[in-house]
């Protein structure tokens, strides 16, 4: 397999070569901002919140796929590993490039609800919240919902949650 499906960071920052990228979904899974970010965009005594990808069998999530040159998968894939370091796993999805799903499969990242970070559902406003106030290595947790709701809007699949969660992190 030689795509690598982003639907967070990796939709607007991927640092990493490809050779080809296009918008393209996955079906069963629903993009929410429930996994805790301790090394990126918080700290360990105060997490931002990421998106991770939670199963629902009505869901569809849009974000961009890239096709990754045989040689330099493996390199690619130890940096996306350490970058994705904190909760979460690989697993290989069928992708969907507007028509349903392909015969094409991608590795996705998910971090799962047993993983040590995730924080789970929330109300909107103490999600809006946590994201205000965070900050870590990487950046603002805030710079980090309005990257993802614009990359979403670029492609032309803004997502309703991002932009909710957007929107009342900004008011």
């Amino acid at each position: 397999m030689s795509w690598i499906f982003g639907y967070g960071s990796l939709v607007w920052r991927p640092a990493f070569p490809a050779i080809a990228q296009r918008p393209a979904a996955i079906h069963g899974w629903t993009r929410r901002f429930w996994q805790g970010s301790a090394d990126h965009r918080g700290t360990p005594e105060a997490p931002g919140r990421v998106v991770t990808l939670v199963e629902d069998p009505d869901g569809i999530t849009w974000g961009m796929a890239y096709r990754v040159a045989a040689g330099e998968r493996a390199a690619i894939l130890a940096a996306l590993d350490h970058r994705e370091k904190d909760g979460y796993d690989r697993l290989e999805l069928a992708l969907d490039w507007g028509e349903g799903p392909s015969e094409d499969r991608a590795l996705v990242y998910v971090a799962g609800p047993s993983n040590p970070h995730f924080l789970g559902p929330a109300p909107l406003d103490r999600i809006a919240e946590q994201v205000r106030a965070s900050v870590g290595p990487s950046g603002a947790n805030l710079e980090y919902v309005v990257r993802l709701a614009e990359a979403l809007r670029a492609i032309g699949r803004p997502d309703p949650h991002v932009e909710a969660v957007a929107a009342a992190a900004q008011a």
